[in-house]
């Protein structure tokens, strides 16, 4: 299925916005929201969560996991990577065969931890297309997701593995919790369009 992450606006740049902006969990639920309201109504919407708790930084993926391991009460909603069965390096491919194998034609939304610009930290990204994961570190992995959510913990550019390994925990922690509440958002919004599907409760 061909979709843009614009068609219900005229904005041609992703969403950035910082986790500590006033109504931050409303305004990322909302654009999320839009996005899924251009999907048939009975498209599977899978949630794949990347990253591992070996790692502070690399945590953001399976801490948001973890705030949304009750996200598959909604229908047609599944839910790939928590800080139990995270997803990394190690299964990413195998998760993304179990997914095509599970089900047809699901939108994808990948989630991640990413390095940026000093500026940028603390900032949250919704960008249209599939995630490269590891490509900040150099590893090679299939590159995943219809759309992308992915959260700037930290500065890259040099001494990658170093610098997610020390970035703070709080800010991780709370990064994830908005990405995790916006989410829970939009699809809650979604769920609402049909009177026969309920409210995760």
């Amino acid at each position: 299925m061909k979709f843009s992450l614009f068609d219900y606006n005229n904005e041609r740049s992703p969403l950035k916005i910082s986790y500590e902006e006033h109504g931050v969990v409303q305004k990322l639920g909302l654009h999320l929201y839009h996005i899924f309201s251009n999907l048939p109504a009975d498209q599977s919407i899978v949630l794949v969560c990347i990253g591992t708790d070996r790692s502070t930084g690399d945590s953001l993926g399976p801490l948001v996991g973890r705030n949304l391991r009750h996200i598959s009460s909604f229908p047609n909603v599944m839910l790939f990577g928590t800080l139990d069965h995270p997803v990394h390096a190690m299964n990413l491919e195998q998760t993304f065969n179990e997914i095509k194998q599970k089900f047809f034609d699901p939108f994808i939304i990948a989630i991640d931890a990413c390095l940026g610009q000093v500026s940028s930290v603390g900032y949250i990204q919704v960008g249209s297309g599939p995630l490269k994961p590891g490509a900040g570190v150099k590893k090679d992995l299939p590159a995943i997701g219809d759309i992308h959510i992915t959260g700037i913990v930290n500065v890259g550019g040099f001494m990658e593995y170093f610098v997610l390994q020390n970035t703070r925990l709080n800010l991780v922690m709370r990064m994830s919790e908005v990405i995790a509440d916006s989410i829970h958002t939009a699809i809650h919004l979604r769920s609402t369009r049909t009177p026969d599907i309920s409210p995760l409760r």
